[in-house]
This record gives C-alpha cells, structure tokens and sequence, in this order.
C-alpha cells in the first residue's frame, strides 16, 4: 500500500486553520453588532483549528492506496472507514491537478474518472507532482493493456 506525502498535512491543517479565520471573523463580526463578548465566536475559532489539526493528522495515518493490474484500491477515513476499489476497465481517463496552495507546498493530486459515475470517483491526493503524472501515465498504460488501444 502507497501512503500519500507528508505534505498533505500542510494542506489539510490549512484548510481547517482558513475554515476558523471564516468562522472566528463571522463570530467576532456578529458580538461587535449584538454588542456581546468575543469570546464565545474566538473560542468556538480555536476548537475549529484543534478539531482541524487532530482530523489532518488521523486522516493521514489512515490514507492508502495500491495500483494492481486489475484495479485502484483505496482505504482512507477518520470516523468512517472506506474502501474503495475502481476496476481498470471502468476508468476513462485520468487527471492530475495542483491547486494554488498544493503548487506552494509541492503537492499535486491525481484525479480518475470512471464510466456511470457522477463526476471524479477517486481522487489520490498528497502526491508529488512527478508521482502524480507518473500514477497517471501508469493508469493510462494499465487501461489501455486492460481493455484495448481505445481506452483512456
């Protein structure tokens, strides 16, 4: 089983620390209009960057996955567990992806694609950008051997 790049920490944690900022600036903006205490909004802030921190790292530990020659198997989860597992021949293509903050930590994120699905089935975050490409091209090779020079 692959785990993602340690990286992906950074991303998580930010995301939970720009969720607080949202919430803490909302909260405080509320009590300065009712004319109340800060706290409460500052407080409820701080279990937002806790909970965050705690989520990143939990969901970290818990995240893998493995290409075989038939199918992609994941296992990723904090308070629920799931597996998943995308058979080759239902994959239509694949993508890699950086956002604006992935770019600045060096990450990138390979995203499938699968036949009947309702948008990106399976997205394997926390990758550096060449494991990315390289997890994309291997997928392309492994679907096209799977099911024919048409695929992908």
């Amino acid at each position: 089983m692959n785990r993602l790049h340690p990286r992906i920490r950074l991303v998580w944690i930010f995301r939970a620390v720009a969720l607080a900022a949202v919430v803490g600036a909302v909260g405080v903006g509320l009590a300065v209009f009712f004319e109340v205490s800060p706290r409460l909004p500052l407080g409820l802030a701080l279990v937002v960057v806790v909970v965050g921190v705690v989520h990143a790292i939990l969901r970290y530990r818990n995240w893998r996955y493995v290409v075989r020659e038939d199918a992609i198997y994941l296992e990723r989860g904090v308070l629920t567990e799931v597996r998943t597992e995308v058979p080759l021949v239902r994959i239509q293509h694949v993508d890699s992806r950086r956002s604006a903050f992935e770019r600045l930590v060096g990450l990138a994120r390979t995203v499938v694609y699968t036949a009947g699905s309702r948008g990106a089935d399976v997205t394997i975050p926390g990758l550096t950008p060449g494991d990315a490409d390289g997890l994309r091209t291997r997928l392309k090779r492994l679907v096209i051997d799977t099911d024919g020079e048409d695929a992908v």
